[in-house]
């Protein structure tokens, strides 16, 4: 009923303005729909029936789709898809008493009939018979795997799983490198947002795409990517970078490839930023972050450690010395803990111990030798704080935060591998009291009944009568982070309410010319792969701003035309996520060697022929469109419409007509149009010596199908009509 409704032409669907029955109207693609394009350029006789749903099966209980056999048209494309183009042979079809072909699985689920779950069937369907459950909506050259979509950097994860498949692991590399500069380091500690999103998840388990991007790092045998690895000339330009973390070191890397000159300074003695002083070595070891930071810095960054800005260099003198000024001082500064007795001796803040920590191995003054510890906090810092204490010889450590589990800030499988060594974790509390004569000797808590207010602001409410009491040697307070940005001015930028940097979001600049901001001081304390998301953008707008394209992508691996057929062995549907090596208990907390062993070579394979391949699809060619009969309104095309009598129809950006007139001359009506209206997007025209009589016709055809007359312009164009 859709394709014939004369109100279809930017129609939400739902609910229907004409209270068509559901079952008889067409599926969510309709504004993508191969068959309406088709049927509209066609066109649809007047006397062509209504149509009736046959009450044929609609499959929602498979994985990852939905198929409705009452809008197949029979064309066999997923057939020939699945048979000749993917050599699955998953599905067929038989003829049915009036000998139309239904079309249909070989056996009676998908995965018993091998399917692999390419995806590709649902690619060519010319219609909404095959569906996803969840689709990427926008257009098929902006379309993006689950994956990457999920990757704040947008790395190609498809891609080098393909290459670590095969065992190119020096290729896996190349393909990670070319989006961030700091690999080994996200091998490590990328919280993997990009699993969230993984379809295999669906059948079974999300593919260990981080863990296989530590092991192209690992295994790979050669530096292929510095071969193809070509810094563009000396622009003649240089920026400054304040701050040495993630983003600082992303957007010098890619700025230095766009011929930049670039000068790093950060007040730490070494370049790393959180990386080397707040996160712990067990989990991102100094070998990996040193090898990465080494690499960024041989492409030619000048770095002045040691240097605070604000006291040793002013931000005016940084400015003064640049064409541009990148702000990535990151989130270095702990929260304090507003609560009695916060001040006794023994209780200490949590990033302080993990910095001190990080400078001097195991000093000597942290050693929590036969203690309880209390750690209060309930996000990544407050769980990696919470597991060092374990690696300090404590006796107990309790982690108390004000949320309940599902709420906690920590990404569940920290808290999970913090329970496994031993925190124990209580969830929904809030310090009232820390007490004790000489130092600290217990915590008292409140129940927390709620942390947010109606606006999503921190402002936890207690039951102030249901309290529990926690004894403890050790208070490690680890309650957040926040920018130390004392050395703006307020000069830099206009600061936010939560004391960060507001900046442009396609440019990272803020309010100043010239001076840009990214990582933690603009988004708050954020993820490795975030910071390095937004060390990309903002190196993309400084090169604008300095003169550049802004183009930063810099490929270190040829194309390669990828392996269509299925190579998948017996039981490809259920095939489970393959373990990661990692320490014991017992041996993980003797010391500091990291967690995470990493997977062998062959392991790292296995495990990648897990992947779908979802990107695979969307190589699928689309089908050639019928032309759309409107054209854009431009100086151009009006400039190929003939002086002659006509009618023109003009529509909106949703390509819906809202005037008609009949006029002498099409072109130099037009011409007026082109610089006069501002909601004609796009027009049609026809030649016809009696435009009057036409422009008639139309007008009564456009009443006859939508009701009313077009609604015009709002002003002159009135007229017309």
């Amino acid at each position: 009923a859709c394709v014939q409704c004369a109100q279809r032409a930017g129609c939400a669907l739902e609910p229907c303005s004409t209270n068509v029955a559901k079952e008889e109207r067409c599926c969510p693609i309709f504004h993508d729909c191969e068959l309406r394009r088709v049927a509209e350029y066609v066109g649809i006789p007047d006397d062509t029936p209504r149509y009736h749903p046959a009450g044929l099966p609609y499959i929602e209980d498979e994985p990852l789709f939905l198929r409705d056999h009452n809008l197949c048209i029979g064309c066999l494309r997923c057939v020939r898809m699945c048979r000749e183009v993917r050599k699955v042979d998953a599905l067929g079809f038989v003829l049915d008493e009036r000998g139309e072909p239904v079309v249909g699985t070989k056996a009676p689920t998908l995965w018993e009939s091998g399917c692999i779950f390419c995806l590709s069937c649902v690619e060519v369907c010319p219609t909404g018979a095959l569906r996803l459950e969840i689709e990427d909506p926008r257009p098929q050259g902006e379309r993006l795997t689950h994956c990457v979509a999920g990757c704040p950097a947008g790395m190609d994860v498809p891609r080098y799983l393909r290459e670590i498949r095969r065992g190119a692991f020096a290729r896996a590399e190349a393909v990670v490198r070319e989006v961030a500069p700091l690999p080994r380091v996200l091998g490590q500690v990328c919280f993997h947002p990009c699993e969230e999103g993984c379809l295999r998840g669906e059948l079974s388990h999300p593919i260990a795409i981080c863990a296989l991007k530590r092991a192209a790092l690992d295994h790979a045998a050669d530096t292929l990517w510095k071969s193809r690895l070509k810094p563009l000339r000396s622009s003649g330009k240089s920026v400054g970078i304040i701050g040495a973390g993630p983003a600082g070191l992303t957007a010098a890397w890619f700025l230095r490839l766009k011929g930049h000159d670039v000068v790093l300074f950060d007040s730490q003695p070494a370049p790393g930023g959180w990386l080397r002083d707040g996160i712990p070595r067990y989990r991102l070891s100094s070998a990996a972050l040193e090898a990465d930071v080494r690499e960024i810095v041989e492409l030619g960054i000048e770095l002045r450690m040691g240097v605070e800005v604000g006291k040793d260099v002013q931000l005016e003198e940084i400015r003064g010395d640049h064409d541009a000024l990148f702000i990535a001082a990151g989130a270095r500064g702990a929260k304090p803990l507003r609560c009695r007795g916060a001040d006794l001796p023994g209780v200490e803040i949590g990033l302080d111990v993990l910095k001190r920590l990080a400078a001097d191995g195991s000093p000597v003054e942290l050693r929590l030798a036969g203690e309880t510890a209390v750690v209060i906090g309930g996000g990544d810092v407050a769980v990696d704080v919470a597991r060092t204490a374990l690696r300090l010889g404590a006796d107990k450590v309790y982690l108390y935060c004000l949320e309940r589990r599902d709420e906690m800030p920590a990404h569940a499988r920290e808290v999970a591998e913090a329970e496994r060594e031993g925190v124990i974790v209580r969830t929904g509390w809030g310090p009232a009291l820390i007490a004790g004569e000489a130092r600290v000797e217990r915590v008292d808590f409140h129940k927390c009944v709620s942390v947010l207010d109606d606006d999503g602001r921190l402002a936890p409410r207690f039951d102030e009568n249901t309290e529990v009491s926690q004894e403890a040697d050790r208070v490690l307070v680890a309650i957040g982070q926040q920018p130390a940005l004392a050395f703006l001015a307020g000069t830099a930028g206009t600061m936010t309410q939560g004391g960060n940097l507001e900046v442009s979001a396609d440019s990272m600049q803020t309010s100043r010319d010239g001076v840009f901001a990214g990582g933690d001081v603009v988004s708050g304390p954020a993820s490795v792969i975030e910071a390095i998301a937004q060390g990309r953008r903002a190196a993309s707008g400084i090169d604008r701003y300095l003169g550049g394209d802004g183009d930063i992508y810099f490929p270190l691996l040829d194309e390669t035309e990828p392996d269509l057929s299925p190579n998948v062995g017996q039981g490809f549907y259920g095939l489970a996520r393959t373990p990661m090596p990692r320490l014991s208990v017992s041996e993980a907390l003797g010391g500091f060697g990291v967690v995470e062993t990493g997977y062998p070579r062959a392991a790292a394979m296995r495990e990648a022929e897990r992947c779908l391949g979802c990107d695979l699809r969307l190589l699928v060619q689309s089908v050639p469109a019928p032309p759309e009969p409107w054209l854009a309104l431009t100086k151009e095309s009006v400039a190929a419409v003939p002086e002659s009598a006509g009618v023109y129809q003009l529509l909106d950006d949703g390509k819906v007509v809202f005037a008609i007139a009949g006029v002498p001359n099409l072109r130099s009506a037009l011409s007026k149009i082109v610089s006069t209206s501002e909601k004609a997007r796009f027009f049609l025209f026809e030649e016809d010596p009696m435009y009057s009589k036409r422009e008639s016709e139309l007008i009564q055809e456009y009443v006859r199908r939508h009701g009313s007359m077009p609604t015009g312009e709002g002003d002159e164009l009135d007229d017309l009509f």
